[in-house]
C-alpha cells in the first residue's frame, strides 16, 4: 500500500475537495450566493444614508435626482424630508441584511452539515475496505481523530469561513466601483497596499500551516492514548496502572499544548502586522480628507462613506490574517482527510474477477511466502494442499505463521510469492467479497457489536430469517441462554460484548458462521480462553458447525485437533512436519515435544475434549 505524497500536497486539493462536497447542494448553495449578494448589497449601501443627512441635511447640498425623487414621498420641510429619507432608508437597509443574513446563514448551516455527513461516511467506508495490512502500520486513534475533529473542521470552513470569504470578496467588487467614483486618488492607495499585504499573510500562512500540522498530529497521538486507555480499562484496573495511563495522556497533552503554543507564535504576528499598515492608510485618508472637506473640494457625506468603504476593502486582507490559523487548520484537515482517501489499495481485484460461485473447498498452497515486513519474512515455501470437506489443524510455536497462513485464504493479505489456491483457482483470480462470502469465521475472542442478539447472529448474513436465526443458535447451543435473557434475541448487547461470558459469545460466534452456512471454515483457538466446562458446550456447537465442511483450525491445545484428518506443524515460516496425530507422534519431532510439554501441564488431561472429525 503507497501513499502518493504528490497528490497528497498538490496545490489546490482543499478547493477541489470542498467543490467536489458542495456539488450535490448546488440548489441550496444558489439560495445561498443570491442572499450573500442580496447582503453584500446592503453592506455598500449602509453607509449612504449618513451621507444624505451629512450632505443633504445638514450641509444643505443639492441631493442627486434619484433622492430628490425618493423625498418626494416623505413627510415635513424639504430638509426633514431628506432626514425622513435616511432614518426609513436605514431600517430598510438593516431589513434586507438581516433577512439575507438569516437565508444565508440558515442554508450555510444545512450545507455545512450533509457536507460533513457525506464526508464522515465517505471516509468511514473507505476506511473499512482498507487492507488488514494497514492496520498494521497506522494507528486507530489518529483515524478516529480525522473522522471525527478534522471532518469538523472541515465542516466548519465549508459552512462559514468559506462563505464569509465569497461575502468579502463581493463587497470589495462593488465597493472598488464605488471608491474609484466617489475619489480615485484614495482607491488608489488601497489598491496599491492590498496587493503587499496579501504577500505577507501568504508567506506567514506557509509557517501557520506547518505549526498547525504538528498540532493536529500531537492531537492524534491525544486520541490513541485515551483510545487504548478506554478499551484496555480492565486490564489497566486489574494491574493498578491507572496512574501510568494518566502519564501516557499528561506526556502526550504537553506535547500538544507545546506544540499549540509554537503555533500560537507564528499566528500572532500576522494580525497585529495587518492592522497597523490599514490603520496607517485610513489615517492617510482622514488627514487628507479633512483637509478637501474644509477645501470644498469634498463633501464630508463623502468622506465618510469613503472611509467606511477603505475599513471594509481591508477587511478581507485582516480576515485572512486573523483566519489564518483556521484556513491552515481546514488545509491540514484536508490534507489528512485526502491522504486517507488517495491511499492505494494493495489488495486490486482484477476486472475480469470471477464469481466463484458455490466453492467445494478444496485449499492448496503452492510455495507461499509472505512478509509483512520484506526485511523479516514470516512464511517461507509453504506448500500444503486440503481436500473439501478435510479437518485440518495448523499448530507450531508463537510466530511461527499459523494466523498468517489462514489470513492468506480470505485474502486479508496477499502472499509476496507463490499461490493460494481454492478449487484449483487462485483466490487473486475471484471477486473479493465473493471469495469472502463462501468463508466462515470463528476466532479466539468473538467480537460482537452493539446491537441485539439477532443483529449480532445475522451479521455475517443481514437477510437471515428469524427462523435461520433460532436454528443457527439452537446448533449453537446458544438458543437456551438467549430465551433466558430479559427480552431474548432482542436483548442488547454491550460493547465488546461484554456483558456475557466467553462461553456464551463463542457460542454466538459459532451461530453466526451457522447461520452464513459457507463451506470453507477457518477456527483460530476457538476455545482457548474458555474454561472445561465452556469448552465442552464449545465444542460440541463446533462439531456441529463442521459437518460438510473444509475445516482449517489454529490450535493451541492439541487435545482438540486429536481427530483431525491432518495436522500442519509450521515452524520458522516453514511447514516441517504434516499428517494425522498418531503419524506425527511416532515422528517424535516438533509436535511430539509439543505433545509432552502440554501433557506435563495438564493440557491434555482426560477433562479436555476432543473435537470429533467433520461428518464423523
Amino acid at each position: 500500500m503507497r501513499l502518493s505524497a504528490d497528490r497528497e500536497r498538490r496545490p489546490g486539493g482543499m478547493r477541489r475537495l470542498i467543490a467536489e462536497l458542495l456539488r450535490p447542494y448546488r440548489v441550496w448553495l444558489a439560495m445561498i450566493l443570491l442572499a450573500t449578494a442580496a447582503e453584500t448589497a446592503a453592506s455598500l449601501a449602509a453607509p449612504w444614508p449618513l451621507k444624505i443627512v451629512l450632505d443633504n441635511v445638514i450641509e444643505g447640498r443639492e441631493p442627486l435626482a434619484w433622492i430628490r425623487h425618493a423625498a418626494r414621498w416623505m413627510p415635513g420641510s424639504h430638509a426633514i424630508r431628506f432626514a425622513v429619507l435616511a432614518a426609513v432608508a436605514t431600517v430598510l437597509i438593516a431589513a434586507l441584511g438581516a433577512i439575507s443574513s438569516y437565508v444565508e446563514h440558515y442554508y450555510t448551516e444545512d450545507v455545512g452539515q450533509w457536507v460533513a455527513n457525506d464526508l464522515r461516511v465517505r471516509v468511514y467506508d473507505h476506511v473499512e475496505h482498507l487492507p488488514l495490512a494497514y492496520y498494521d502500520t497506522h494507528r486507530t486513534g489518529a483515524l478516529l481523530s480525522t473522522l471525527t475533529d478534522d471532518i469538523a473542521t472541515i465542516q466548519e470552513f465549508a459552512a462559514s469561513t468559506t462563505l464569509g470569504i465569497v461575502v468579502d470578496l463581493l463587497t470589495i467588487a462593488g465597493m472598488l466601483g464605488l471608491m474609484f467614483w466617489l475619489r480615485w486618488d484614495f482607491a488608489l492607495i488601497a489598491v496599491g497596499v492590498a496587493p503587499f499585504l496579501l504577500l505577507f499573510v501568504l508567506r506567514f500562512r506557509k509557517a501557520v500551516k506547518r505549526a498547525t500540522r504538528e498540532v493536529r498530529a500531537r492531537e492524534s497521538d491525544i486520541v490513541s492514548v485515551i483510545e487504548q486507555g478506554l478499551e484496555s480499562v480492565r486490564v489497566v484496573n486489574a494491574f493498578g496502572r491507572q496512574e501510568l495511563e494518566e502519564k501516557r495522556l499528561e506526556d502526550a497533552s504537553r506535547a500538544e499544548v507545546r506544540a499549540a503554543l509554537r503555533a500560537r507564535r507564528v499566528k500572532s504576528i500576522v494580525s497585529p502586522v495587518v492592522t497597523v499598515v490599514v490603520s496607517l492608510c485610513t489615517a492617510f485618508v482622514l488627514w487628507r480628507g479633512t483637509l478637501l472637506v474644509l477645501a470644498s473640494a469634498m463633501t464630508a457625506g463623502s468622506l465618510t462613506v469613503f472611509l467606511s468603504y477603505l475599513g471594509k476593502f481591508f477587511k478581507p486582507v485582516q480576515d485572512l490574517a486573523k483566519l489564518s490559523g483556521t484556513i491552515a487548520q481546514a488545509a491540514v484537515a484536508v490534507e489528512r482527510v485526502r491522504g486517507i482517501l488517495e491511499l492505494d489499495m494493495s489488495l486490486p481485484e482484477r476486472p475480469d474477477a470471477r464469481d466463484p460461485g458455490t466453492l467445494r473447498g478444496a485449499i492448496e498452497f503452492d510455495h507461499v511466502a509472505f512478509a509483512y515486513d520484506p526485511a523479516t519474512p514470516v512464511l517461507r515455501e509453504v506448500t500444503f494442499s486440503i481436500d473439501p470437506g478435510q479437518f485440518i489443524g495448523i499448530v507450531g510455536t508463537t510466530g511461527s505463521g499459523k494466523s498468517t497462513v489462514v489470513s492468506l485464504i480470505p485474502r486479508f493479505y496477499d502472499p509476496s510469492a507463490g499461490r493460494v489456491l481454492v478449487d484449483g483457482v487462485d483466490v487473486r483470480d475471484y471477486s473479493l467479497q465473493r471469495l469472502r462470502d463462501q468463508m466462515g469465521f470463528v476466532l479466539q475472542d468473538t467480537i460482537l457489536f452493539r446491537g441485539t442478539i439477532r443483529e449480532n447472529i445475522a451479521y455475517g448474513r443481514p437477510g437471515a430469517s428469524e427462523e435461520q436465526i433460532v436454528e443457527a443458535a439452537k446448533l449453537a447451543n446458544a438458543h437456551e441462554f438467549i430465551v433466558r435473557m430479559s427480552h431474548g434475541y432482542a436483548s442488547q448487547v454491550g460493547e465488546r460484548g461484554t456483558t456475557l461470558s466467553g462461553g456464551q459469545r463463542q457460542r454466538i460466534g459459532i451461530a453466526r458462521a451457522l447461520v452464513r452456512d459457507s463451506p470453507i471454515l477457518i477456527l483460530d483457538e476457538p476455545t482457548a480462553a474458555l474454561d472445561v466446562e465452556s469448552e465442552r458446550v464449545v465444542i460440541e456447537a463446533l462439531e456441529r458447525l463442521m459437518k460438510g465442511r473444509t475445516v482449517i483450525m489454529i490450535a493451541h491445545r492439541l487435545s482438540t485437533i486429536h481427530d483431525a484428518d491432518r495436522v500442519v506443524v509450521l515452524d520458522g515460516g516453514v511447514v516441517a512436519e504434516q499428517g494425522t496425530h498418531d503419524e506425527l507422534l511416532s515422528m517424535d519431532g516438533i509436535y511430539g515435544a509439543l505433545h509432552r510439554t502440554q501433557a506435563r501441564s495438564g493440557d491434555l488431561a482426560g477433562d479436555h475434549p476432543t473435537i470429533r472429525r467433520a461428518g464423523a
